[in-house]
């Protein structure tokens, strides 16, 4: 029997007489009182062509109507019940200790795709079995000319671990013009829409739980990398996303977080004769950045970047003494950029990801 992606083509590999198998794709939304985005989002998703899928829901704990909704319009969507809301790490953590599947997708809940956005993404991992994770290119939904702040066409780390994505530069989304369409190994893919291979997922012990939310699809994928696997982006499959549904940009919470969860996974994969500078480093330049948010009038900012180094020196200190660094370094490390995109953006004015990187 012959294992393969969907192409569109069963009726041809019929006429052919091959027995085929479609790889099983769970696509997992995680959902914490998203009523509104399921409502407006999930047909699109029941609506992907494959033939070998499920859509489930992973509720986190809502206290909206939801699930009830789920239940009554799509009956046809399976759901699994977190008791609380465990964050993005801890929910999917949870969900996909239960779901049997080749390929798992995590979809965050105002994602809208297109038909085929499956079958460009299996057709490249089931091609090249050492992709690990892939994602697809991620559109502005509001501006669907436009590159998407949490995905975009890849994500890349630089030195000192400031995340940017072929087409997004910190707060600079490009227009999308086909300048990224080639798909290309990168550093991370998003947890907007992460293809990840189910096997590969839990060997690495899945998304670390004790990021909450943001980042842990970065550190996930760096663990990858390390363990020898290769992340890439597919752009010939395209999705749609609003962003920011459950901690919007400028949130302190938010703020809070990314700072944290970056330091902790610089602690983690950097080699010891790295961290002990680079993170230093980081803390100066985090510095300068509060700084830059108080003299503004941005007090919340300040404030969130200051607990979100207590609380790492705290996770220092304490929570992972005995195993800062991961065992695994086997790996090459595919979209990392030896710059400082820091210095490229604010001093040389670089705002596109091809000018600080190149032709990439």
């Amino acid at each position: 029997m012959t294992s393969m992606p969907y192409t569109g083509s069963e009726n041809q590999s019929a006429a052919m007489g091959q027995d085929v198998k479609y790889p099983s794709v769970a696509i997992v939304i995680l959902n914490w009182n998203g009523k509104s985005f399921l409502q407006q989002f999930i047909p699109s998703v029941l609506a992907s062509v494959y033939p070998n899928k499920r859509v489930i829901v992973a509720d986190n704990g809502s206290s909206d109507d939801s699930v009830s909704f789920l239940q009554q319009s799509h009956p046809t969507v399976e759901i699994i019940y977190n008791k609380h809301n465990y964050g993005f790490a801890g929910g999917y953590n949870l969900a996909l200790q239960q779901i049997q599947s080749d390929y798992y997708v995590l979809l965050n809940s105002d994602v809208e795709v297109n038909p085929n956005w499956i079958g460009p993404v299996m057709e490249l991992m089931e091609a090249n079995r050492n992709i690990a994770a892939c994602q697809p290119k991620i559109l502005a939904f509001n501006d669907k000319e436009k590159f998407e702040y949490a995905g975009a066409s890849g994500g890349w780390l630089d030195h000192f671990g400031y995340p940017f994505m072929r087409g997004r530069v910190f707060e600079d989304c490009e227009t999308d013009q086909g300048q990224y369409n080639d798909a290309q190994p990168c550093f991370w893919a998003s947890g907007a829409a992460m293809f990840v291979r189910a096997a590969t997922y839990h060997e690495m012990g899945g998304l670390d739980s004790s990021f909450f939310a943001h980042q842990e699809e970065i550190d996930l994928c760096w663990r990858l990398q390390l363990a020898g696997y290769t992340i890439y982006v597919q752009p010939a499959s395209v999705v749609y996303h609003v962003g920011g549904g459950t901690l919007p940009r400028g949130n302190s919470r938010k703020t809070f977080l990314n700072f944290r969860n970056n330091l902790i996974m610089l602690a983690k994969n950097l080699p010891l004769s790295a961290a002990i500078w680079k993170i230093p480093v980081r803390f100066f330049l985090d510095i300068l950045s509060a700084g830059k948010g108080l003299l503004t009038g941005d007090g919340g900012y300040f404030l969130a970047i200051a607990r979100a180094h207590l609380h790492f020196i705290g996770w220092l200190m304490f929570r992972r003494k005995q195993s800062l660094f991961p065992v695994k370094r086997g790996g090459t490390l595919r979209g990392w950029y030896k710059g400082s995109v820091v210095w490229a953006y604010f001093a040389q004015g670089k705002k596109a990801f091809s000018e600080i990187v190149g032709n990439k």
